[in-house]
């Protein structure tokens, strides 16, 4: 579900922040997105569309608005001040010492907004070494140790795609930075500077990894040989028959247990489950049997067991698949297009994501600034100095 009544949109949990979203690439949209989706009144900041800087790809703009406005240009950046005054949060994703050359650091920002959460969101954070360096995903992942832990045995460290660093150690701890500040304020009435670092975030992702070094048999191996680093053959995926995957996460000996049975195999004629030494060739074992079987059919003998064994989905199959479907996991938008709802689910105010578009560049211009206090001859102005973007100008302008 995703059409919002006014009433539902009311009774979400962030109904009523208002939220300024400068441009950027893939965490900072992610964390305006999830403040939107939970109901917050999220407006994207843009670059005029006239700016190559402009183009950002954004697929993340579920439920926001766009004001376009030029910041290089002192109107622009006076038009922000004042968007900020009424503002509850700034998430900015811009490199050190960007908004202040501007003029639009946090120290000028909060004295005219006490209230204001001021969120940085950058790969390094605003101090140390690297803090000026450009980066992305990868290079964050990589200071952050965690890389160092990503690959299989004699196999180079591996990304997984750029989830870790700029979404989860980014966008996700930022909103989780933003919302903590939010409940801080109500006590205090005071804003605050968020620093997120992306490193820092993939970092204290990875606490348990930090925490868990010396636990024999989990980390103690070099990469690739340890319980959960694709060295153990209970925890692993491996190919069916049909060319498709499943993926085995049997570790608990009871979950062992059903893994063996299923797979036909008697475990009293194996070697123990924790013989790191037999590993490699239980690995093979299992890729055989494995392998003689389809997908669906594997599916059909563990989906009814605690085997821990369960398919590897595509995205097309796993928003079709029974038990995402019966807890409506996935959504589709006005344009047709499937995506993973918001979580987790609140059970009085569950996020209710916005059905409509992504929108264009400049396109609420006019009605955000009116919103925020400007008159129709202001607008007006701005626009003639090209400080801003209006997507339909209209004709009293």
């Amino acid at each position: 579900m995703c059409w919002r009544s006014p009433a539902a949109a009311a009774a979400m949990a962030l109904s009523g922040v208002r939220v300024l979203e400068l441009a950027g690439l893939a965490p900072a949209p992610l964390c305006g997105m999830i403040l939107a989706d939970f109901g917050a009144q999220v407006v994207r900041v843009d670059r005029l569309s006239r700016s190559a800087a402009s183009a950002h790809g954004d697929v993340q703009s579920r439920g926001k608005r766009s004001v376009a406005l030029d910041l290089k240009r002192p109107q622009g950046a006076a038009v922000l001040r004042r968007l900020c005054r009424g503002a509850d949060v700034l998430i900015e994703p811009f490199r050190h010492g960007v908004m202040e050359r501007l003029g639009l650091g946090p120290e000028v920002l909060l004295q005219e907004n006490p209230r204001l959460i001021y969120a940085r969101l950058t790969g390094f954070g605003q101090t140390g070494k690297y803090a000026k360096s450009a980066g992305h995903d990868i290079n964050y992942l990589a200071l952050s140790g965690v890389l160092s832990k990503l690959g299989r045995k004699n196999e180079n460290p591996y990304a997984p795609v750029n989830l870790l660093a700029d979404f989860a150690g980014g966008g996700v701890m930022c909103a989780l930075g933003i919302v903590t500040a939010l409940f801080e304020r109500a006590r205090s009435g005071r804003g605050q500077v968020i620093d997120a670092s992306m490193v820092e975030g993939v970092a204290y992702l990875s606490s348990f990894l930090w925490k868990s070094q010396k636990i024999v048999g989990l980390w103690n191996q070099p990469r690739g040989e340890n319980l959960l680093d694709s060295g153990a053959p209970f925890y692993e995926v491996y190919r069916t028959s049909d060319g498709k995957f499943m993926a085995v996460g049997a570790i608990e000996p009871k979950f062992y247990n059903q893994l063996i049975k299923g797979l036909g195999l008697n475990l009293d004629e194996l070697p123990a489950q924790m013989s790191l030494l037999d590993w490699p060739e239980m690995k093979k074992k299992f890729a055989s049997i494995f392998a003689q079987k389809t997908q669906a059919e594997w599916c059909s003998i563990f989906d009814s067991t605690d085997a821990c064994v369960t398919p590897v989905l595509s995205f097309d199959d796993a928003a079709s698949h029974q038990h995402n479907k019966e807890r409506s996991s996935f959504i589709k938008n006005e344009q047709g297009e499937i995506s993973p709802r918001p979580a987790p689910v609140l059970s009085r105010t569950p996020a209710i994501p916005s059905c409509k578009r992504d929108p264009f560049i400049g396109e609420h211009t006019e009605e955000i600034l009116l919103e925020y206090g400007f008159t129709k001859q202001e607008i007006a102005k701005l626009y003639s100095d090209k400080a801003i973007e209006l997507k339909n100008l209209k004709a009293n302008l």
